[in-house]
């Protein structure tokens, strides 16, 4: 009867990161610059991959589909917060409030499992490299690729859907800086068990499966390298994998605190927040810097291309 007497939540309120001016114009020019660089990082390492014949390998095909990934990943969610915090206006509508959910959620499962191709990857690479071609066909990395996306669109609607079948009256003000499926489960006004069964579940699910699959390769591959005799091999093959795992705990370490706890325990606000900006915001832009100053290849792409543009001949 009180939910009758109530009317449907049209729009939530974020309550953001911080509150005052001074603190809000100062996380803007910070978010601004580190989406900035997240854009232009990321879309360098399509072009380059794109464009350099040294660089059409299985792995950098992978390192493509990651960079487009993290491109829309912080898509979803920066610019709105660098509009809440520019305008001081943080009202999002509820259907823009359940795409965005959607959509970032799906590039977040669909990383998920790109980032366990990838270890598959380097491990068919260290460990069986005379049939590396054979194996990683283009076949294989077209497919793994496409089923990463879909993956993440799939499972993401069931989470949504769930999510988004509760009932919601009344509270409308998110204890976060975007939409996000936990943070918004919680402004349900019926028990919301059920849903948070389901995000758990699909949490587990999408998360625990692909890091399983990164154990078991790194397993292999460091069996595999402590069988080679020189310490030179060693390093190179060790060096091949280092950049991804770097990427792997910053992704994986952030997203199993979010989605591996279930939202009734409790945590400050303050700790949530600190995590989802990390992995919004830190680990799209970092992952490009990572792969790029740790890696000879796209190096030297790098600076082919950039001497192609200055010596070119003008017309």
């Amino acid at each position: 009867m009180e939910q009758g007497n109530q009317s449907s939540v049209t729009e939530f309120i974020m309550m953001g990161l911080v509150q005052g001016l001074t603190t809000e114009t100062a996380l803007f020019v910070i978010f601004l610059v580190m989406y900035l660089v997240t854009l232009v990082g990321n879309s360098l390492m399509v072009l380059l991959i794109g464009t350099e014949v040294r660089l059409h390998s299985p792995k950098y095909f992978f390192l493509l589909h990651l960079s487009l990934l993290d491109v829309c990943y912080s898509t979803v969610t920066v610019p709105q917060m660098l509009a809440h915090l520019l305008t001081g206006r943080k009202a999002i509508s509820f259907a823009r409030c359940a795409l965005q959910m959607y959509i970032f959620l799906a590039f977040g499962m669909a990383e998920c499992v790109l980032l366990a191709v990838m270890a598959y990857d380097r491990y068919v690479a260290i460990c069986h490299p005379l049939h590396y071609m054979t194996i990683m066909s283009w076949r294989l990395c077209g497919g793994t690729a496409a089923a990463a996306w879909a993956s993440g669109f799939f499972n993401s609607l069931i989470v949504n859907v769930f999510a988004l079948r509760l009932p919601y009256y009344g509270a409308n003000r998110i204890n976060q800086f975007f939409c996000e499926v936990p943070a918004v489960i919680k402004l349900a006004s019926t028990d919301n068990t059920e849903a948070e069964v389901v995000v758990f579940v699909f949490g587990s699910l999408l998360l625990l499966l692909p890091f399983l699959l990164i154990a078991a390769s790194y397993v292999r591959i460091v069996v595999t390298i402590l069988h080679i005799h020189t310490a030179e091999g060693r390093r190179r093959a060790a060096s091949t994998c280092a950049s991804h795992l770097l990427v792997v705990s910053l992704f994986y370490g952030t997203a199993l605190f979010a989605y591996m706890r279930p939202t009734s325990v409790t945590s400050s606000s303050g700790q949530d927040k600190a995590v989802s900006v990390f992995y919004t915001v830190v680990t799209p832009m970092m992952n490009p810097l990572i792969y790029s100053l740790r890696n000879k290849e796209v190096k030297e792409a790098l600076r082919k291309m950039t001497s192609r543009k200055i010596f070119s001949p003008r017309t």
